[in-house]
């Protein structure tokens, strides 16, 4: 096992790789900005170092600092969590030039799965179901309106270097199509360096389904179920959930089968994650994107599954099979993960960054668990991601887990700054989410314009 491993990364998931490094008798080191200084991975770490200042593309998106980072405190390898540089395949080839082992798949899967042009095509070859679309880069209007016609309104257009909901548009008609195009391109091009486009039908209304997958270097491949993941806020994930409720025995074998050939067919190495969307009318899932990294919502999967994906990954890095082949993989219950953020959700989810004055997380009982990186005192940079914790809870069943939750979520008390905690109680309490009755429209069209009315 690896002696020491850096963590390229801050905030809860830094935390939560020292805690499984911890457990694995394997040393740590956290790296930080000088905004960072007093964060937590900082003080929980075995050593800490500074990479930089306060602006993420000075310290933790600068790839000459933190690998020199690595080579100064002998790290042998490197966590990048998620965010940051997790899919940046130049970072994870240049730590494999460096000798120092890169905790995630391998550069060369990443460029291919990471452009969403490119992870199509492969799964078209794999067998792995997919939308009606583009065969390959979209660069002009002119090219956006011909293949829209030619597929049927309404589409996505996404960016194929795209990730955390950026660059992504709805588009209902021609009218809509130019305008929208030019936007999404734009958005693309000033967050990832590429403005390369690609167009799919849209299926609506629909389920984000998402599979976890774990391959490790002896080309095994074990899925640990899925997560329904259709409570979306402008593409980004609000509340997931494992099992999903609107998937039976026989579809679930399908999805799941199909990102174990997904995987296998890349020879995917490491945790990843497998989207898909799932027409619910029809019984159709279509292949939507692999994440090549761990997901902020690998919680849910770990208190259904048994298994520790943290764990697994620094395991599998190392060389080492999995802990559980997929015949021991047995799931129990039901989870929900619901994100705490620094951000106030009457006046369109405006950042909160401040001082944390007191803090009380909730605690007590079986199957509840909250991630976070925050402390009383603690002041939330304003530079970064607002979430602050995530909170995790697991029933025998779906009525327990959601009791469990509207728990917990009452017991969270932060004073200091605004939070989402009690939307997110009232979207937990929503009749349609109690009943599972919701798709990837419902936050959007249903819940959010109730809510915001509201004094």
């Amino acid at each position: 096992m690896f002696n020491k491993i850096l963590i390229a990364n801050r905030g809860e998931i830094a935390v939560r790789i020292i805690r499984a490094a911890r457990e694995l008798g394997v040393g740590t080191v956290a790296i930080y900005s000088t905004a960072d200084r007093d964060a937590l991975h900082v003080h929980l770490a075995d050593e800490a170092i500074c990479v930089g200042p306060a602006r993420s593309t000075e310290s933790y998106l600068n790839m000459n600092n933190i690998l020199s980072a690595a080579v100064a405190t002998g790290a042998q390898a490197i966590h990048p969590g998620f965010g940051f540089l997790s899919e940046n395949s130049k970072f994870a080839r240049l730590c494999e030039e460096m000798n120092i082992k890169f905790i995630g798949p391998s550069a060369k899967v990443m460029d291919m799965m990471g452009d969403k042009i490119n992870a199509r095509a492969e799964m078209i070859k794999a067998g792995v179901p997919v939308t009606p679309g583009s065969e390959g880069e979209v660069h002009t209007t002119d090219e956006a309106v011909k293949i829209a016609e030619e597929i049927g309104y309404p589409i996505m257009l996404k960016a194929s270097a795209g990730g955390g909901g950026k660059g992504i548009r709805k588009v209902n008609n021609v009218e809509e199509l130019v305008p929208a195009f030019e936007a999404a391109q734009a958005e693309a091009q000033a967050a990832f360096g590429n403005g390369a486009m690609f167009i799919e039908r849209m299926i609506f209304p629909a389920r984000h389904i998402e599979v976890q997958i774990l391959g490790d270097s002896q080309g095994n491949v074990i899925h640990l179920g899925e997560r329904d993941c259709s409570l979306q806020r402008n593409n980004q994930k609000v509340l997931e959930e494992s099992p999903s409720v609107a998937i039976g025995h026989t579809l679930r074998q399908e999805i799941t089968a199909a990102a174990v050939k997904a995987a296998q067919h890349v020879s995917y190495e490491n945790a990843g994650t497998i989207e898909f969307l799932l027409d619910e009318s029809s019984g159709k899932f279509y292949f939507m994107e692999m994440n090549t990294r761990v997901q902020v919502e690998h919680p849910v999967t770990e208190f259904v599954s048994g298994v520790d994906i943290v764990k697994e990954q620094i395991r599998v890095a190392n060389g080492n099979e999995f802990s559980v082949k997929q015949e021991d993989v047995t799931f129990s219950g039901h989870a929900i993960e619901c994100r705490i953020n620094a951000e106030n959700p009457k006046f369109n989810f405006a950042p909160s960054p401040g001082k944390i004055t007191n803090l009380f997380l909730p605690s007590g009982g079986v199957g509840l668990r909250v991630d976070s990186a925050m402390y009383s005192g603690y002041s939330i940079p304003p530079y970064y991601d607002s979430m602050i914790a995530k909170v995790i809870v697991h029933g025998e069943n779906r009525f327990e887990a959601l009791m469990k939750m509207q728990r917990a979520l009452l017991e969270f008390d932060v004073e200091g700054v605004i939070t989402n905690v009690d939307f997110q109680l009232e979207l937990i309490s929503d009749p349609h989410v109690v009943a599972g009755d919701y798709d990837t429209s419902f936050l959007g069209n249903v819940f959010l314009p109730e809510y915001q009315k509201e004094d």
